[in-house]
């Protein structure tokens, strides 16, 4: 190797110990201007691109450093990394597995693949992988807290916190471990411990997105909105929730609250789920109170149910064209915008009104039937690719036993998992009619015709609550931000009562309460 250019490759390498890309990045171009073709420079100009988000460049740095060197187990697990980065996952797992085929002891790349079997949920797959980086390294820090994250996804949460403290041993500036741990900390309950190991992340790096995400969370559990709303910013940041590159692109500014709307134009979209978006296009009223004109961004789904919504001038779908606009806000940045506490949630309901469904009320009351019995509907489930269906969901069979005969019950599931299946065709006093509902503008016409809803935390809750109807909330034990930690009301929705789980997991308690709430209901 031309010694200058060994030289300009040693001060690169000082250069990415340090972070300090800009210096890695300038001796390795001059690396390159000696040898254009030298395999190590390009991998490592591979690896600054990477490290500054640059995956596409960072692929074509590293695939042109294989050429030379094809059997580089360095660079193959840098080219893994890439491609995890860009959630190619079998394509990471193939370069990993040729890594550790040309060197079975390089620990770092074990836990890599234990990273990418980790985002394939394969947990338990992961677990083998973290500890053979350990048995072969045990003082290597990643190594550890990976196996954590590993552990929490299995809800294994004290023995995930034990191996992010020995990360922390190692390492007691690594701020990522200090995180990791604050998640399982919150999963426990321990909510001021979560914030502490928050800001200990955040003071040793400001910037990290994930530590504000987690640390937001908490707080706005426990209903600290002033301190919680503008660190629930960070979900564009940290890609938690809404994930960075599904940020819209304006021309226009972005509405916190602090400009005058007065004969303004704004745009008003969602950016998260359906639930999510009942819930919060409650503000579009609010907005238009300030003297805009607001233009509201609906999801096909809901087109129909928000066609009247008070205080919306133009609606539009995400495909169609935009008209002109001042200022655009996402949903769920205007309660940071009306800086809500919670003694000022705009919780008047029902904010969407019959007139919205009137055209499927009539449809809906002929397919229900004469009333014999008072009408409940049951949702047990929902999304199953949410992160935290698991928690969430319940089985239909669980809920069953707990249901008084002097009912009759509707299901409002759209969609009836396979393992609820047969327990809802056995049990024919829950009528059945996922066929019929189309939009959500069905499903708002059925649960009119309902005396009580009964739902696990999804879309339709919200819904029923956003009708004013009376709602039965279950919520496990740590339950979403926004229904906080206590209580049995909810300051969202007047007419929702909640039930919450004693102990994580443990749903018969629940069902005791609503089945014992349900037999003195008149």
């Amino acid at each position: 190797m031309n010694p200058q250019v060994g030289f300009l490759l040693n001060k690169a390498l000082e250069a990415l110990r340090s972070s300090n890309l800009d210096s890695a990045n300038l001796y390795l171009k001059q690396a390159i201007r000696f040898q254009s073709n030298n395999p190590h420079a390009l991998r490592l100009l591979g690896v600054v691109a990477a490290q500054r988000g640059k995956y596409t460049e960072a692929l074509e740095h590293v695939k042109k450093s294989l050429k030379h060197l094809p059997k580089n187990p360095l660079a193959l697990s840098n080219l893994g990394n890439i491609y995890l980065a860009l959630k190619q996952y079998q394509n990471a797992l193939e370069a990993f597995d040729q890594s550790i085929k040309l060197d079975p002891s390089y620990y770092e790349v074990w836990t890599n693949k234990g990273n990418v079997l980790h985002e394939l949920e394969l947990y338990e797959d992961a677990l083998i992988c973290h500890d053979k980086s350990i048995s072969l390294q045990p003082g290597y820090p990643e190594a550890w807290t990976n196996k954590g994250n590993s552990l929490y996804e299995l809800g294994r949460y004290e023995l995930a916190i034990e191996h992010h403290n020995n990360a922390l041993t190692l390492k007691p500036d690594y701020y990522q471990a200090w995180t990791n741990k604050a998640i399982a900390l919150f999963e426990l309950g321990l909510y001021e411990e979560a914030i502490e190991h928050c800001d200990k992340a955040l003071l040793l790096n400001p910037e990290y997105s994930e530590a504000e995400w987690s640390k937001c969370l908490p707080l706005l559990l426990q209903g600290d909105f002033q301190r919680g709303l503008p660190l629930y910013e960070s979900r564009w940041r940290s890609g938690k929730i809404t994930a960075p590159q599904d940020k819209r692109s304006f021309d226009k500014p972005t509405w916190f609250g602090a400009e005058s709307l007065q004969g303004k134009t704004i745009l008003l979209y969602g950016e998260q789920g359906l639930g999510d978006y009942i819930q919060f296009c409650r503000y579009a009223k609010l907005v238009s109170d300030l003297g805009a004109r607001v233009i509201l961004e609906v999801p096909p789904a809901l087109k129909s149910l928000l066609a009247n919504l008070e205080g919306v001038s133009q609606f539009v779908t995400k495909d169609d064209p935009l008209p002109e606009f001042d200022y655009q806000c996402p949903l769920l940045s205007l309660p940071l915008a009306f800086k809500t506490s919670i003694e000022t949630i705009p919780n008047v309901v029902p904010y969407l009104k019959q007139e919205q469904i009137s055209d499927k009320l009539q449809e809906w009351t002929h397919r229900l039937g004469i009333q014999t019995k008072p009408r409940v509907g049951l949702v047990w489930s929902g999304n199953p690719r949410h992160k935290n269906d698991r928690n969430r969901s319940l089985l239909l069979s669980e809920m069953v036993p707990h249901l008084p005969d002097r009912f009759e019950y509707i299901s409002l599931q759209k969609e009836v998992r396979a393992v609820d299946q047969a327990t809802l065709e056995a049990n024919p006093q829950i009528l059945n009619f996922a066929a019929d509902i189309h939009d959500f503008s069905d499903t708002a016409a059925l649960i009119r015709g309902l005396d009580l809803v009964i739902s696990v935390d999804t879309s339709v809750a919200h819904l029923s609550g956003a009708l004013g109807k009376k709602t039965w909330m279950l919520l496990p034990y740590v339950p979403d931000w926004r229904w906080m930690l206590e209580g049995v009301d909810s300051p969202w929705y007047p007419s929702m009562t909640l039930y919450r789980q004693s102990a994580r997991g443990e749903w018969s308690d629940v069902f005791i309460k609503i089945g014992l709430d349900l037999e003195c209901l008149r």
